[in-house]
């Protein structure tokens, strides 16, 4: 049954049908193959996507899209040139800088792309071309889901079960976060240097950038306030969503005055087709995985597995290999639905922190989002952008290399990821 569920999903995605469609069709093939009754294909649909903690993810995307209609990324824009200041490669700072802005708002890695790639890519393109400016894009977009608030963390703690919190495993991004961002920046530095580019930017005075602070200082508070509240325990992941897509509307209508009424059913609309897409894989597979269970998957795979090491360290480089294939051509969410309940109970048997193995987990999926030949980001730049796949993939291979760096100082030192979230009570 478990064979015949993934051969129908893998040749309907290979096909080119939607993979939210894939794993429904999947789902239905295991279920008459089975022989059980079609009637609990809705009862588990619904009851999969019937969950609070899953109503963060809509909110969380619709704050997003409130901030990027309210013109927040021209501020950001300019808060990050206020402390960049006039130097080689000034303005591809701007954009790692911005960058790191809007993942800490939004948390979609596809919002973030789209926005750079909109605001910045006509500016960046007249000093480096075309193609750098996209790969600087493309590799600032993917710290969204790196930098809480993360949607892709939201969907793995939701999937693993209680044993990772989501503000636990948001604390586990931050300090790789960091590092991420500060690599990136001396990449960009490195190759600027190299190939010569021009200094661009103003001078970095204090007046400037106390007047920048003063303008975003409410702007800065919107990741401060609802990442706080989550971490501080004031409210729940979904509950500081809602007080964040607030607190957006708060600034279009009254701080920026850019947001408009009449905006609202876009913004709505986008943030409702994404999550409409997500929640359908989240549905669908949960009756895969049912299958699975019942079909004692989790169980023989875990066997297998332990029958090859019974080194958690060998475990981790092992999933940090299969992933790396995976997210060459499965979409990132689809990714999460379908092996998280498989993975994630066998790296506790392994006696691996979940939060480190969670976060490991997230970080190799959101470098495959960067990877051809299915990485969504290089897509959504592509379009945006009209720039060739080749050009893109070949500017955007050093900061690809940069963050499995990353990847493998995270699974030799897993202080890295929990040391922030244990020292908080995690």
């Amino acid at each position: 049954m478990s064979l015949a569920v993934i051969a129908v999903f893998l040749g309907l995605a290979i096909l080119g049908m939607p993979l939210a469609f894939s794993l429904g069709a999947a789902a239905l093939a295991g279920l008459l193959i089975a022989d059980f009754d079609l009637a609990i294909l809705p009862t588990r649909l619904m009851n999969a996507v019937d969950s609070f903690p899953l109503m963060s993810i809509p909110l969380f995307m619709l704050t997003g899209e409130l901030m990027l209609k309210a013109g927040i990324m021209d501020r950001l824009v300019d808060l990050a040139n206020a402390f960049i200041g006039r130097m080689r490669g000034g303005l591809a700072q701007v954009a790692i800088v911005s960058g790191a802005g809007l993942a800490s708002v939004s948390g979609a890695a596809v919002a973030d792309a789209s926005a750079l790639s909109s605001t910045l890519v006509p500016s960046l393109k007249k000093e480096y071309g075309l193609g750098f400016s996209a790969g600087i894009v493309a590799a600032a977009a993917n710290l969204g889901p790196i930098i809480p608030p993360s949607g892709a963390m939201i969907v793995y703690a939701f999937m693993a079960g209680s044993s990772v919190s989501v503000g636990g495993l948001f604390m586990a991004g931050v300090v790789p976060g960091l590092m991420l961002f500060v690599t990136l920046m001396a990449l960009c530095s490195l190759i600027a240097w190299r190939r010569n580019y021009p200094v661009t930017g103003a001078p970095v005075t204090l007046a400037n950038i106390v007047r920048q602070l003063k303008r975003n200082a409410l702007v800065i508070l919107l990741p401060i306030i609802v990442i706080g509240g989550i971490v501080g325990g004031a409210f729940t992941p979904t509950e500081g969503a809602a007080v964040g897509c607030c607190y957006a509307l708060l600034l279009g209508f009254f701080v920026t005055r850019e947001l408009r009424v009449a905006d609202l059913p876009d913004v709505i609309l986008t943030a409702a087709k994404t999550t409409a897409v997500v929640g359908a894989m989240i549905a669908f597979a949960s009756t895969i995985t049912f299958l699975f269970t019942i079909d004692m998957l989790p169980f023989k795979l875990a066997a297998f597995v332990e029958g090859i090491t019974d080194s958690p360290f060998v475990f981790l480089w092992l999933i940090a290999a299969m992933l790396l294939v995976v997210g060459m051509f499965l979409e990132s969410n689809a990714a999460y639905i379908m092996l998280v309940p498989l993975f994630h109970p066998i790296a506790i048997r392994y006696g691996i922190d979940p939060l480190h193995f969670g976060f490991v987990f997230v970080l190799n999926l959101v470098i495959g989002m960067l990877t051809p030949p299915v990485g969504v980001i290089l897509f959504v730049v592509c379009g945006i952008t009209k720039v060739e796949m080749g050009t893109l993939v070949r500017e955007s291979w050093p900061f690809i290399l940069a963050m499995y760096a990353l990847l493998a100082l995270c699974i030799v030192f897993p202080g890295i990821v929990t040391a922030l979230p244990r020292a908080m009570g995690y």
